[in-house]
């Protein structure tokens, strides 16, 4: 797949499988001699730059409502200008929306990223988790998308090698952190109830997607393959209006407990 742009891509989609309702892994290689507007909005200083920009991302939406869509993404920037140095960083992350919180499956989630973090530093793993929770927030609804992970980007420092080793760990600790919540969770029984919610839910995703997500805007703005761009969307989302669920029940409880910003692992006592 090319783009108008220059480079091009590749994606893969599973559909109806016997746990993901859908999952997509998305690779892109683009470059172009301008920088888009989405990114020279956050540096300016950048404007007028040839760029080219390679990641890896996925999206998986289980079928069970048990069990939590998942994203991650790892990607290298790099921006170049004759007569001048190039300007490059990495940047990615993973992150977990679950639709009924368990907090043993959030320890989890946290506890395995902060393992891979204190490699590359004592204090990494609280930055990035940080970055995460302010990233992934709809200020239209004032709420989280999901429990976070990591989120880092404009990572070029101390240098390249030390900021590649970081980038697979965070790629190697996904799998590590995604695939026991899914083996404990998707044996679970579930009814129409709670596909109700799930679908009720994943249309928090689409708002995110579609609104606030910068990488979503970068690939629209640079003639990306829109189908690839947007593989991200649940293939399936309901909205109602002024949905309140009962006080006492696992729905109330996502929002109440377990969608807030917080300390997973008791690291700020």
């Amino acid at each position: 797949m090319a783009t108008p742009g220059g480079g091009g891509g590749r994606s893969r989609v599973l559909r109806n499988g016997k746990v993901f309702e859908q999952a997509g892994v998305n690779f892109s290689h683009v470059y172009g001699e301008q920088m888009p507007a989405s990114a020279t909005a956050q540096r300016p200083e950048l404007a007028g730059r040839s760029f080219k920009a390679m990641g890896v991302s996925l999206v998986v939406h289980p079928e069970n409502p048990y069990v939590p869509t998942s994203h991650a993404n790892v990607r290298f920037f790099i921006a170049e200008k004759p007569g001048a140095d190039p300007v490059w960083w990495f940047g990615g992350g993973f992150d977990l929306t679950p639709y009924y919180g368990f907090t043993e499956d959030a320890r989890h989630w946290h506890q395995t990223a902060f393992d891979l973090c204190q490699p590359f530093g004592d204090d990494v793993y609280a930055r990035y988790k940080k970055w995460c929770d302010d990233y992934f927030y709809l200020k239209h609804r004032n709420e989280q998308r999901g429990i976070g992970g990591l989120f880092f980007d404009d990572l070029n420092t101390p240098d390249f090698d030390h900021c590649f080793d970081f980038m697979q760990a965070v790629g190697n600790g996904f799998m590590q952190a995604y695939q026991p919540i899914v083996a404990k969770r998707k044996p679970v029984a579930w009814s129409e109830r709670e596909r109700q919610f799930q679908l009720y839910r994943r249309g928090r995703y689409v708002e995110f997607n579609l609104v606030w997500d910068r990488g979503t805007l970068f690939g629209l703005q640079t003639g990306g393959r829109t189908e690839s761009i947007l593989m991200s969307m649940p293939p399936l989302v309901r909205w109602e209006y002024d949905y309140q669920p009962a006080d006492d029940s696992p729905e109330a409880a996502l929002t109440r407990d377990y969608l807030p910003v917080q300390d997973w692992l008791g690291l700020e006592k």
